[in-house]
């Protein structure tokens, strides 16, 4: 549950702290005076979207903080698998920050992105509003409260499953299935390509090698001449010594005086005989290499003209022109083979979409048996909150497949006896619709583990007598679970075990808000107040006082 909320420089609020009790929490105050921004201040820090006018005029900074305990075991999951943990005092602290320029947001001091803290949040609180009665106005959420009911995720998993595979089969075979004419080019098309890439002989690596070997014919007549010229100074001739026969001879000489002083010039001349024996062996290498001598410069550029023409068409080198010949086959053999292909897509869509039906209708089993338990449960609550000649049905129809099941499901409703049932959106008034939202949540609340329920103003529209049950049934719903309802009526304030008043002022051309924990003598007032909203007699004193004491019983 929330135990306290932090609210600082958030709209009117310059700064406040409002502390939560276990059970029914009521907030009163007069129109305006601020009760929409707690609630926006408890949406900032479940990690919801937040605009920077939020923030208060003539301030750069908002903060807005709220410390959760008595957490339930799948919150406390949700947080230790997000990589978090609570304090020592198995408490969570949320504190978000805004700013003109962005903001941050830290979950017991570590930062957090708002993505993980959605997650983490999401069965801290639930806040229920008029948005939720305009949820009843749309037949296509009604499912979704059936499923609640029927716990049937093994099944609607399993049949959401088939239904991605049966429209995956559906794609495919739909392209399979494309027009005749199209899939000739098609082939024409791939068919030279591949013919075109295979005639040519590619090898990665090949480019690079002729452009040296180009380099080499082109300067071959020149090359060879030069390295002649070297090979005659390294080897000599039968007439001449070259260098290498000249510096054996000195290596000879130097260790024929067989002094240990000249041991290390003789060693230095061993290798640089070595190193000249060296180059000239790699210089015959080349100059009797036939493969050199028959270079044809004008067959290398053929050759270097041929891959650049190619490479311009299928890639900027070898490698990715071969990838290019592998996806054309691909292709190619994906379209001739397509008629058998097409034939067993074809029986796999059959099978499918027997297996999507017989899923079908064992999740819409699910929900006919859920919808028998479900109307007659709600129907109970709307007794209970003043509406006892209600009809409430549910009709689980046949409909289109689609990701949620094959089902249409309508909400039925008849508010005066001897009247039959109409659907619910095209009939229901807005009183009408805040007790039967609240009869759903009633129904509904112990098949999650949320461990605070927010009702935002869920009283519109109704009064007096219908009023008093709707804050019993609040009263009730809070048994076992934290409850904090935003509200306007004095008979659904007084059930709450904790009341806390919000009031507006203006000081200095400034206006302020500010929240306070009312006991029992100013609950009267401010029940007074609501009740009459002039000022307070002693009869009317007396009203809110019995209203207040009976309201306990």
């Amino acid at each position: 549950m929330i135990k306290s909320l932090h609210i600082e420089n958030i709209a009117v609020i310059e700064k406040t702290d409002i502390d939560f009790e276990d059970g029914f929490n009521a907030l009163t105050g007069e129109t305006g005076a601020g009760k929409s921004i707690i609630i926006d201040a408890i949406n900032a820090v479940l990690g919801e979207r937040t605009s920077k006018d939020l923030i208060r005029a003539g301030c750069d900074k908002a903060v807005v903080s709220a410390v959760f305990g008595d957490l339930s075991e799948v919150s406390k999951s949700l947080i230790t698998d997000n990589g978090y943990e609570l304090d020592c005092d198995g408490n969570l602290l949320i504190t978000r920050i805004l700013t003109l320029g962005g903001g941050s947001i830290k979950i017991n001091g570590r930062p957090v992105t708002a993505t993980v803290l959605k997650e983490i949040a999401k069965n801290l609180i639930n806040i229920h509003g008029q948005h939720d009665n305009q949820r009843l106005l749309d037949p296509d959420n009604y499912y979704i409260y059936l499923d609640l009911i029927a716990e049937n995720q093994a099944e609607r998993q399993e049949y959401y499953s088939e239904f991605k595979h049966f429209n995956a089969v559906r794609r495919e075979l739909n392209a399979q299935e494309t027009d005749e004419g199209e899939k000739l080019r098609r082939t024409e098309i791939l068919q030279y390509q591949i013919k075109e890439l295979e005639d040519a002989n590619i090898t990665v690596g090949e480019l690079a090698d002729i452009k040296r070997k180009l380099t080499i014919a082109d300067n071959y007549e020149k090359t060879v001449a030069c390295l002649n010229d070297a090979a005659f100074c390294l080897d000599g001739s039968e007439n001449a010594d070259g260098a290498v026969s000249l510096v054996r001879n000195a290596q000879k000489y130097i260790d024929g005086a067989k002094n240990d002083d000249f041991y290390a010039l003789g060693a230095r001349l061993a290798e640089t005989l070595a190193n000249l024996q060296d180059i000239s062996a790699e210089i015959r290498a080349f100059t009797d290499n036939d493969l050199y001598r028959d270079l044809d410069a004008d067959k290398l550029r053929e050759r270097l003209d041929t891959l650049h023409r190619l490479m311009l068409k299928y890639g900027n080198d070898e490698q990715k022109m071969l990838v290019f010949l592998e996806k054309s086959k691909a292709e190619l053999d994906k379209i001739v083979c397509s008629d058998k292909r097409i034939a067993e897509l074809s029986d796999e869509l059959d099978a499918s979409t027997e297996r999507l039906i017989s899923l079908g209708e064992k999740l819409t089993e699910t929900r006919v048996k859920a919808a028998e338990q479900f109307s007659k449960q709600v129907s109970e609550v709307l007794c209970q909150l003043d509406m006892p000649n209600v009809q409430f049905a549910i009709n689980v129809n046949k409909d289109r497949y689609s990701k949620h099941g094959c089902d249409a499901v309508e909400f039925l409703i008849s508010a005066n006896a001897g009247e039959n049932v109409k659907p619910l959106h095209k009939i229901a008034s807005g009183g009408e619709l805040s007790r039967i939202m609240l009869a759903i949540k009633s129904v509904l609340a112990d098949k999650d583990d949320v461990d605070t329920l927010i009702f935002d103003e869920i009283d519109t529209g109704i009064s007096g007598r219908a009023a008093d049950k709707v804050g019993l049934q609040l009263q009730g719903v809070a048994d076992n679970r934290q409850v904090i309802c935003v509200t306007h009526l004095a008979q659904i304030a007084a059930y709450a075990q904790n009341h806390l008043l919000i009031e507006k002022s203006v000081s200095n051309d400034r206006t302020y808000t500010n929240v306070a924990s009312l006991d029992y003598e100013n609950r009267i007032r401010e029940i007074a107040r609501i009740m009459s909203g002039t000022d307070i007699t002693e009869n009317l004193y007396n009203s809110a006082k019995e209203l207040l004491d009976r309201s306990k019983k």
